[in-house]
């Protein structure tokens, strides 16, 4: 079996592969708005909700009083009377039960409250979110026996902070290469292996650590400080400079047997299934930043005067101030959207909850970028500089670069709309899977093509016409009406352009990535359209006309860039551009490298670090 063929089914083997749940998203690609399954959307009991907007309200409090993002850029680090605060109210257990010292609250809560640090100071918000979307939390909450709620969720309810280690030097998204050990001595198991990119992993308590534990892999609870634990260096990025990112190297740790979540083998599941509800932190961050953005573009979309108007009148600007706007309020709507099913805990959320990620990663780095350009070159310049120099420090330049890793982190961009294309497809694959499987008998190819008859026989008439065809269709949404109508019309197109491409590619569908990269950004567009629409008329009711206006004005743009990706599912130049590439790898072009100098320090592209002391920290 090829490398591709065992990471192919290592990840298949740790999907979920039951859906007991309806998903809004997974039938939107199936050609069926079901607006049923989000409007209206499940709303938290109102004791829960009050409890929830006080702590919102109180770490806007303590966020003003006690926290300086400036200091935190400047410095790289959060002090640690900021995280002994955040831990006094509650704000590293939002999510975890009361009974185990948590709040309790909602994920509604949980991402608005992130939406509001985000906003504030990224690296804070990256710390939270780390901690109890992907780290100990979440994974116990989910698949740990009641003796390790017990014993763990209290402490990190109580502010011990939690990290989730699963890359390595030579492992990104490929799970397969994997090389951390974890080998059952008696009662113990013992951990060898190093693991890169730790974000939290620098200061953190506990750790979620992915082992190999024969040819599958596990998942452990391993004390931060236990003996032969090195943290080898903090790492420093891009943006994101407050975050405590470090590697770290295991050698002959031994951790107890009762510290595995879960069985042996189960450790991508569960961090797969962690996921779902664990992505939600990123939607949350990004429609905070979506927001600041808006502020900032009013605000100096009125100051600055160009030829005798205001810059946000000229209509090059006013375009960029009305995406930025309309863009914040759909990021807020899918945020809110997905963590509200979270809660109603009546939907499959696994592709929701990828598509919003994805989704407001990308549209909020746009946003940032425009912003950026909206400023000029005080976009480019520094909070600190602009300060010094006696005008407003508009830390734009570093949002830009805080959110850039959004697109990267749990999951980049390119391996989210594989995961969805996956979960997408998957009705298909149920009906016809063994037709394209090579392996198959031909006694399964029999069956599965009875199946795919059948299956075909109901779905395929199913996308000829709909509601969306219907002028009144959706009339409780008043001019909004017209956009879901779109969208009810295209989740049919889009439907039976995933079929054609099925029938054209068969099994080589799975390589042609920017094909399916395509198809989950128009359903991610649509998915957006239906939370904004859903939203703007919940909000009507307090706010009346506005929420329309930017949910209509959304719901426009959205359709432009939608039709733009209709037309390059067939006319593109994907095709050459592989070739290209090749060739390019194949050094048929070095010829392109002459004339320059590269500035890259000497060393192996993919190395560990060697000796040097152990630089773990703990908060005081």
């Amino acid at each position: 079996m090829s490398e591709y063929a065992k990471a192919r089914e290592l990840g298949e083997q740790a999907r979920e592969r039951e859906w007991t749940r309806p998903s809004f998203a997974k039938q939107l690609f199936l050609g069926d708005l079901r607006l049923d399954l989000v409007h209206p959307v499940p709303a938290p009991p109102d004791e829960a909700a009050k409890r929830g907007e006080e702590f919102v309200r109180a770490v806007r409090r303590f966020l003003d009083t006690h926290v300086d993002p400036a200091a935190i850029e400047r410095d790289g680090r959060i002090p640690d009377e900021v995280v002994k605060g955040l831990a006094g109210l509650g704000a590293f257990g939002i999510t975890i039960g009361e009974e185990y010292g948590g709040l309790g609250l909602p994920y509604l809560y949980y991402c608005r409250a992130l939406m509001l640090v985000g906003s504030y100071c990224p690296a804070l918000a990256t710390l939270l979110s780390a901690h109890q979307s992907i780290g100990v939390p979440q994974p116990l909450k989910l698949f740990g026996t009641e003796e390790q709620k017990r014993a763990f969720l209290p402490r990190c309810a109580r502010g011990e902070i939690s990290a989730f280690l699963l890359t390595e030097p030579d492992v990104g998204s490929d799970p397969a290469r994997l090389s951390t050990t974890a080998v059952r001595d008696g009662d113990e198991y013992v951990l060898d292996g190093v693991k890169l990119w730790t974000t939290n992993g620098v200061v953190a308590d506990l750790l979620v650590v992915m082992a190999r534990t024969g040819k599958k892999i596990s998942a452990f609870v391993v004390e931060g400080d236990s003996p032969g634990i090195t943290v080898r260096r903090r790492n420093a990025f891009m943006g994101l400079r407050g975050i405590e990112n470090g590697v770290t190297e295991f050698s002959q740790v031994r951790v107890p047997a009762a510290n595995l979540i879960g069985r042996e083998g189960e450790g991508l599941k569960i961090a797969l299934t962690t996921l779902n509800t664990g992505r939600l932190s990123l939607p949350a961050s990004c429609a905070g930043h979506a927001k600041w953005a808006v502020k900032i573009a009013r605000e100096w979309g009125n100051a600055r005067v160009q030829w005798g108007r205001k810059v946000g009148e000229h209509e090059a600007v006013a375009t960029k101030v009305a995406f930025i706007a309309a863009t914040a309020y759909a990021l807020e709507a899918v945020s809110d959207l997905t963590a509200r099913l979270a809660d109603g805990k009546g939907s499959d959320i696994r592709i929701e909850a990828a598509l919003a990620k994805l989704y407001a990663t990308e549209l909020s780095y746009q946003v940032l970028d425009e912003l950026v350009q909206i400023r000029g070159g005080r976009g480019y310049e520094t909070a600190e500089s602009l300060a010094a120099r006696g005008e407003r420090g508009v830390p734009a330049e570093q949002m830009l670069r805080d959110t850039r890793i959004n697109r990267i982190f749990e999951g980049s961009s390119e391996i989210m709309r594989l995961l969805i294309t996956r979960e997408a497809v998957d009705a298909h694959l149920s009906a016809a899977g063994e037709l394209i499987d090579p392996e198959a008998s031909r006694q399964a190819r029999a069956q599965a093509l009875r199946r795919a008859a059948r299956f075909y026989a109901r779905w395929l008439p199913s996308l000829v016409t709909g509601a969306g065809q219907v002028p009144t269709s959706y009339a409780g949404f008043g001019p909004l009406s017209t956009h879901l109508r779109f969208v009810e019309r295209t989740s049919r197109k889009l439907a039976r352009s995933l079929f054609y491409g099925m029938s054209r590619w068969q099994g080589r569908l799975e390589h042609r990535q920017a094909f399916l990269g395509r198809i989950v950004d128009i359903g991610a567009e649509l998915f957006a359209m239906t939370a904004a629409c859903v939203k703007a008329a919940e909000d009507a009711g307090d706010l009346g006309r506005r929420p329309q206006e930017l949910a209509d004005t959304f719901c426009r743009q959205a359709r432009g860039r939608v039709d733009a990706l209709f037309d390059r599912l067939w006319d593109n130049s994907d095709d050459h551009d592989v070739r290209l590439a090749r060739y390019v790898l194949d050094g048929r072009y070095s010829f392109l490298e002459e004339g320059i100098l590269d500035p890259s320090i000497e060393g192996p592209w993919i190395g560990e670090p060697e000796g040097g002391e152990n630089v773990r920290r703990k908060t005081r």
